[in-house]
């Protein structure tokens, strides 16, 4: 068995590890914008996005664009990455490319939608 000295963690080495993952999440929430939209991101690649009814919405998440076309009681038109699909407050997930779409909610005020990487 072999004995390995651990060394101490030093002030270089601590804010060199606070700035590696401060940069990480610089990165990985710089890749998101909106217009009249937010958006709230995770690592594991699946974004929420929240329209804003009555404007151009749109917003750019996960490498793409997501874009609200049109909302009529429980159905909405998203456009993802080129590609639209009418979705349905309770269907299941549908494949727009290489991602899945779920439509959460739709109010008057807003339209909520879950857009995940599809694995592979």
């Amino acid at each position: 068995m072999t004995n390995r000295r651990k060394l101490p963690l030093t002030p270089a080495r601590r804010a060199a590890g606070l700035l590696a993952g401060l940069a990480l999440g610089v990165a990985v929430l710089a890749g998101c914008s909106s217009e009249g939209a937010s958006t709230d991101c995770s690592l594991a690649g699946s974004c929420t996005v929240t329209f804003d009814r009555g404007v151009d919405a749109s917003a750019n998440i996960l490498g793409v664009e997501a874009k609200l076309v049109g909302a009529e009681g429980d159905q909405v038109t998203v456009e993802i990455a080129g590609e639209q699909v009418t979705l349905t407050t309770g269907q299941q997930a549908a494949q727009v490319g290489d991602f899945a779409v779920t439509l959460e909610s739709v109010t008057d005020q807003e339209v909520k939608i879950q857009v995940a990487a599809n694995a592979g």
